[in-house]
């Protein structure tokens, strides 16, 4: 399965980067939608994103470089929209305007699809979700900000299956060598020990940027 890199603060020649994140997982489930939709939009034109395809949006928490994009739903199909609970009723109201989309709280940890599941609501500050993916080889969670700490979303994920791969942004997570063992790590947006995760970890390191493809 394919994890292409939509939207984050570094960007491959021809891409435009901004503070935010959002990745397509496997062609049909958008993770957040950055920080602002123009940019979103160049930049899934420019790597051929096939928008008819997406069905699912995935939404882990609420700060604007994570939904500053929403407006992007207007130029997909029908989908499903999968937030945390504690999304304010405006957000939701809003999302409800664009016609095209049927919004799904999640609270607890839950099943999107086949492989496809939802650690549900963590944190105590900032509430957030992450989603675990179940591939052929290995489970791998995509995490937006890690708000509520990388141990504990690991913790909760594990309850799905022994996670071995981590993208997305890991936040100020400072117990890098915690993650030995995992078979892909590819730190984006946010994190702050990047340079050192990629020394410490130069065989299952992915580089991530608007522009990269993570084969999970």
């Amino acid at each position: 399965m394919k994890v292409r890199i939509l939207f984050d603060n570094e960007a491959a020649s021809g891409y435009k980067h901004g503070w935010g994140f959002s990745c397509l997982v496997g062609g049909t489930l958008l993770f957040d939608v950055g920080g602002n939709s123009d940019t979103l939009l160049f930049n899934m034109r420019k790597s051929q994103v096939d928008f008819e395809a997406i069905d699912k949006v995935f939404l882990s928490h609420a700060h604007t470089d994570h939904i500053g994009g929403i407006s992007i739903l207007k130029y997909l199909g029908d989908v499903k929209v999968y937030i945390p609970e504690s999304f304010s009723s405006n957000f939701i109201d809003g999302l409800r305007d664009f016609g095209n989309v049927s919004v799904i709280k999640v609270k607890n940890q839950t099943k999107i699809d086949e492989g496809l599941y939802s650690t549900g609501e963590l944190g105590k500050t900032v509430l957030e979700q992450s989603l675990i993916v179940k591939t052929e080889n290995r489970y791998v969670v995509i995490v937006g900000c890690s708000h509520p700490g990388i141990d504990d979303i690991l913790k909760e994920a594990n309850k799905i299956g022994k996670i071995t791969g981590i993208v997305g942004g890991f936040h100020d997570y400072s117990r890098i060598e915690e993650l030995s063992g995992f078979e892909i790590i590819s730190s984006c947006h946010c994190t702050s020990y990047k340079k050192e995760i990629k020394l410490l970890y130069q065989i299952a390191y992915r580089d991530c940027g608007v522009g990269s493809t993570i084969h999970i």
